[in-house]
């Protein structure tokens, strides 16, 4: 607060009476304001803290400036500034690095740099204008982004630098002591880079501090105590109860120390699931008690976003740490200038012997204040400097409070399958697909467009269940375990307006189904089908196979048709029945076959038919009959050979007739016996040759009568072998012809002729 030396007029931090609030009333003000001792001395020089711009050091003075850090957050800055310009353009700082230097008591110098992120004209605080500027960090700028984004197989440290070039910032260092394990998926969902950084930094407790110099200021990555470093100059702090008259300098010292402890989460306990290894036990468990009543309590989570125990270990250490990190902490104040977050100093002097340790500044505020700027002022009159901060034991580790929500999805979301190029159907061993969100800009539709993606099915057992690959084109539908974008789901699959259903709609709403796409390369030909179709008269189930249709039944079939039923085969059949086959024909059956036909029966056939059965060969029939066959025929059976007949038996034939046996040759009938022939008649034979019979045997022929043989030619019988010749003709001549004749007849010879017995020889010898 700024008094006037009339006692009454009194300026807060705005530097104006509270009902001034438009810069244009500062005529009127001028006029009315009792200034005698507000005589300025424009200049910064003899001054223990400077504001210095783009501007220039002179342009803009500061009389007051208040600071705010904490490890793990932003710094946020506010100058109170004067000027002898009214019209400074506003745009002139925006977004400019700007420091605040402070004069040390060693003879150095602090600076606080930061960016402009608000410049403002407040009012007029005697002949000088009022001018605020609040300054921030340039992480700060990432929250004026934000975006929908994947990354994959980073390290959170590598996301963290990716987002800090691309935005075109490098003032960074990785003070990392730990090893971050590789995240196959993180999703950046309409956040600002800010805030997914900042959970990110959250979940793997990482955190941050800011180091300053002329001109430029570093954002430093922390993740433990060897991530920081002794205070600047002298990290050894005394402790005094009095401070020193308006932080004089050289008796800088800490005035005031609060201690306080509080009772915390004992123990941080989480798991989760991982579907690749479904049966092992990822609990992870870290506790950290301490010595006092009601410690132990503990904490359960889930799920942990983890796959292995020991990041479920990890990350059960952070989060305890996170809550254990507010145990012990101390609220001190000081007049100690060079004090800053993020660095660690040793107290002295303090009465508690304990206190007497090595603390790491977790919070810090800084207020400095220049009250006049008076043509009569001397150096650092009238200059107030303080300092409260925050502090943990160096051997507590600090952890952030994960403040940043996670984005949660309520409701599916819908995608796209894809893969890479050329490829119809992209998959792994789990069935998995790569999807590309209608909200990644960045995705190239290709197979890095993001994680595998597990697809829900119908059915799913152990080697058993229903199976559909989503294809590379399809829109899917999409929803998130837990909520969590990094845990994406398939659950559905949708048809568009270039995805359309198989059957036109609504024309055919009575249909339903199942139409496969051929891969690869298959158009609307090509596909395996099942479909139904439910239209009332004209119920229909259709069943397409593009190519081969494998039928498995393990036991019974059973089909019926309850009216006719039709088979096309547009090649070749087989079947093979491994037992029995019976089929029954309750009315007629027509077999056509257009060619040959083999039949095979390796033991016996039997064929029963009830009436009749005609059986017409149109060339040839060839029978072979192994060893025996027996053909019974119950009265007659014909027998018609339009030409030729052969029958070769290689063994016996045995032919028997009850009664009767009809034989008639239309020509010629050839017997040929290659051993022995012997026909038995019971009764009678009679054989009729209509033109001519031959018989060749090959040695002996043996005729064996009973009682009679009766041989009878129309015209002649000729007997002949070799040269012996015996001639009957039907005239009754006989005539018989050879080298010797013989007539020996045990009884009597008697030669009676009607008319001459003429015998000639060379001799005719009579006893």
């Amino acid at each position: 607060m700024i008094r006037l030396d009339d006692g009454n007029t009194q300026f807060g931090s705005a530097g104006l009476p509270p009902h001034a609030d438009d810069i244009f009333l500062r005529g009127r003000w001028k006029q009315n304001l009792l200034l005698q001792d507000f005589v300025i001395s424009f200049k910064q020089a003899n001054r223990s803290f400077r504001f210095n711009s783009p501007l220039g050091k002179e342009k803009l003075l500061l009389y007051q400036f208040s600071a705010q850090e904490r490890l793990g957050r932003l710094f946020e800055y506010r100058a109170e500034l004067l000027s002898d310009d009214d019209a400074i353009p506003l745009d002139a700082l925006l977004g400019q690095r700007v420091d605040v230097e402070l004069d040390l008591s060693d003879g150095g110098q602090r600076f606080f740099n930061a960016h402009v992120s608000q410049f403002t004209q407040i009012g007029i605080v005697g002949d000088l204008f009022h001018y605020q500027a609040l300054l921030r960090p340039w992480p700060w700028f990432l929250s004026l982004t934000k975006d929908c984004r994947i990354y994959q197989k980073l390290a959170v440290p590598a996301i963290l630098q990716e987002i800090f070039g691309e935005n075109g910032f490098s003032d960074y260092e990785l003070q990392l002591t730990q090893d971050y394990r590789i995240r196959d998926y993180t999703v950046q969902f309409n956040e600002t880079d800010f805030d997914f950084i900042s959970r990110l930094m959250e979940e793997e407790g990482i955190y941050y501090c800011f180091s300053h110099t002329a001109g430029k200021h570093t954002l430093v990555l922390c993740d433990n105590y060897a991530s920081h470093s002794p205070l600047n100059g002298n990290p050894l702090l005394p402790f005094q109860p009095i401070p020193g008259v308006g932080g004089e300098r050289g008796k800088e010292v800490v005035h005031s120390w609060k201690i306080s402890k509080a009772v915390n989460s004992g123990c941080y306990v989480h798991t989760d699931y991982d579907f690749k290894n479904p049966r092992a036990d990822l609990i992870a468990s870290t506790p950290m008690a301490r010595d006092h009543s009601h410690a132990n309590y503990e904490v359960f989570d889930y799920p942990g976003c983890y796959e292995k125990v020991a990041e479920g270990e990890n990350f059960a250490r952070s989060r305890i740490e996170e809550a254990q990190a507010r145990h012990e902490r101390i609220r001190g104040q000081c007049d100690i200038r060079h004090l800053t977050s993020g660095a660690l100093f040793t107290l002295k002097d303090h009465p508690r012997a304990d206190q007497n340790r090595e603390y790491l500044i977790t919070e810090a505020s800084y207020l400095l204040q220049a009250d006049q700027y008076r043509a009569s002022a001397q150096a650092n009159e009238s200059e107030g400097y303080q300092c409260e901060f925050t502090c943990i034991p160096s051997n507590e580790v600090f952890r952030n409070r994960r403040t940043t929500a996670k984005p949660r999805v309520e409701g599916p979301q819908s995608a796209v399958v894809v893969g890479p190029a050329g490829e119809e159907i992209y998959t792994d061993k789990f069935g998995r697909v790569k999807v590309q969100f209608h909200w990644d800009r960045y995705g190239k539709s290709d197979e890095n467009s993001s994680c595998w993606v597990r697809v829900a099915q119908a059915w799913a057992g152990k080697n058993w269940g229903g199976i559909q690959i989503p294809r590379i084109g399809q829109e899917v539908i999409v929803e998130f375990l837990d909520g969590d974008l990094d845990r994406p789901i398939i659950t559905g699959r949708v048809y568009n307006a270039e995805q359309m259903p198989p059957w036109g709609l609504p024309s055919n709403q009575t249909q339903s189904g199942i139409l496969s796409r051929s891969t690869k390369g298959g158009t609307a030909a090509n596909a395996n089908a099942i479909r139904f179709e439910d239209k009332k008269g004209e119920e229909q189930l259709w069943l397409h196979a593009e190519k081969d249709q494998l039928t498995e039944v393990e036991h019974d079939e059973d089909k019926w048709v309850g009216n006719d039923r039709r088979k096309t085969i547009d090649h070749d059949e087989t079947s093979h029945i491994k037992h029995d086959r019976t089929e029954t024909v309750d009315n007629d059956e027509t077999i056509t076959i257009h060619n040959n036909r083999t039949e095979r029966v390796d033991h016996n056939e039997a064929i029963s038919i009830g009436d009749n059965r005609s059986e017409n060969v149109g060339k040839n029939e060839t029978i072979s009959i192994g060893l025996n066959r027996s053909e019974k025929v119950g009265i007659s059976e014909e027998v018609s050979i339009g030409s030729n007949r052969s029958v070769n038996i290689g063994g016996n034939k045995s032919e028997t007739i009850a009664m009767a046996k009809a034989e008639t040759i239309g020509l010629a009938k050839a017997l040929s016996v290659g051993l022995g022939y012997q026909v038995t008649v019971g009764a009678a034979m009679n054989t009729t040759v209509a033109l001519v019979q031959a018989s060749e045997i090959g040695i002996d022929k043996l005729t064996k009568v009973g009682k009679k043989y009766t041989l009878t030619a129309g015209e002649e019988i000729e007997l002949r072998t070799g040269k012996s010749v015996l001639i009957m003709k039907s005239d009754g001549t006989i005539m018989l012809k050879g080298v010797d004749i013989s007539v020996v007849a045990e009884g009597e010879i008697n030669v009676k002729a009607q008319k001459d017995i003429v015998m000639k020889g060379k001799n005719i010898l009579e006893n």
